[in-house]
């Protein structure tokens, strides 16, 4: 009897243990909910969910493309600066009277060509994706610069955009079906279709990978392509949003885009960047600074308060499974 004991016993251990690993940040998240629903007033309005949803839906269109990256093993630290030459170059092409779907394809297109440059330096140079990314988002930010000589882009944008980013359809913020879409257009490419696996091949074991035929610099060089995609969709929609372009709007999208990321790793499929995980990790940072805001806390405050609470998600799966991120 006891030869049959002891696998038990471990079985039981390792369900526990799995399950721990899976959902003790989703756990944190549901408990800081509830911590803020029941000790700040507004929070539970209707009112503040949906601001809730309007304020991340940016965030998690960033974290959907660099969740792309992040699968292949790839960081994009452009993608702040990517976001920002969208929402500079959109809203010159509206003023200077171009059409609106014309404006879209031009940041479509910008978003492409930034991409495929930090794919080729990644790819074909052999630079990591670390440096290559830094130092193009470099250049991009130069590039937001001289585009409009370091000045915001306000006026003459057509309301037909700025319904984009401020509309809401039967109450529900536009911005937030546009999140909607971004987050299961992801999921189904990452977890539904043969490039999604590649990608995730990819990302688990390059050397394996090439030994079954599948090609490794396509697959990484797409999922980067990706990446500053659906950066010049937010971006765009940023602009969208505040009704004007900023040359340095996207900058918080880098280290907040991350995160989400981050967060989304110790979820759902431990040391693995999954949509929904990013999605949840966006939606953890959402609640985070809009119940910090309700609170009326500073924002330096809320900086270190959103900093620890972050490091403290991740350290509970890391304690438990190694977490690899790159």
């Amino acid at each position: 009897m006891s030869t049959t004991a002891v696998p038990t016993e471990d079985r039981v251990l390792g369900f526990r243990k799995e399950h721990v690993q899976r959902y003790s940040t989703l756990v944190v998240l549901i408990v800081m909910f509830v911590v803020f629903a029941l000790t700040v007033d507004r929070f539970l309005t209707p009112q503040n969910l949906l601001n809730i949803a309007q304020q991340i839906s940016m965030l998690t269109i960033v974290g959907c493309g660099l969740t792309f990256g992040f699968a292949a093993r790839e960081m994009d630290l452009s993608v702040g600066f990517t976001v920002g030459c969208a929402g500079i170059l959109v809203p010159l092409l509206l003023v200077a009277g171009t059409p609106l779907p014309l404006a879209l394809l031009a940041g479509l297109g910008a978003g492409v060509v930034i991409g495929a440059v930090n794919a080729g330096l990644v790819t074909l140079v052999g630079i990591p994706s670390l440096i290559a990314t830094l130092a193009t988002g470099s250049v991009i930010f130069g590039i937001n610069f001289l585009m409009t000589g370091g000045r915001a882009v306000y006026g003459g944008l057509p309301p037909a955009y700025l319904w984009l980013g401020q509309g809401r359809v039967a109450g529900i913020p536009v911005l937030a079906f546009f999140m909607l879409a971004a987050v299961l257009v992801a999921w189904f490419v990452m977890e539904r279709t043969v490039f999604g696996r590649y990608v995730y091949a990819v990302g688990g074991n390059q050397k394996a990978a090439e030994l079954s035929g599948v090609q490794v610099r396509r697959y990484k060089s797409a999922a980067l392509v990706v990446c500053s995609v659906f950066a010049v969709l937010a971006g765009a929609l940023l602009a969208a949003r505040l009704g004007s372009g900023q040359p340095n709007a996207g900058e918080r999208y880098l280290l907040d885009g991350l995160a989400t990321v981050f967060i989304g790793m110790t979820m759902l499929r431990p040391g693995t960047a999954t949509v929904l995980g990013t999605f949840f990790g966006a939606l953890f940072i959402g609640i985070i600074n809009n119940g910090l805001n309700l609170v009326g806390m500073d924002t330096y405050v809320q900086s270190i308060v959103k900093g620890l609470i972050i490091l403290a998600a991740v350290a509970v799966v890391s304690r438990s499974t190694k977490l690899q991120l790159l």
